[in-house]
């Protein structure tokens, strides 16, 4: 008997090879999640930092007020 005069139908068989197949991992979203939520935060306390950061000093300070007495 040759695969032509089988008596089984092609397209179940295909069918239940495709149910039997174990399905495709899927990705986790959470790790990225978290990893943007952490750089998010990490962005506002940087913003934050030099928002209420002291201005720097642009000008050179005095001679006198520099020396230690």
């Amino acid at each position: 008997m040759s695969t032509l005069d089988s008596a089984l139908d092609a397209a179940e068989i295909a069918r239940a090879r495709a149910l039997l197949r174990p399905e495709a991992p899927r990705e986790r979203i959470w790790p990225a999640l978290a990893a943007a939520a952490c750089l998010a935060v990490s962005a506002l306390g940087f913003a934050t930092a030099m928002v209420l950061a002291p201005p720097l000093v642009t000008e050179p300070v005095p001679a006198e007020r520099s020396a230690v007495r």
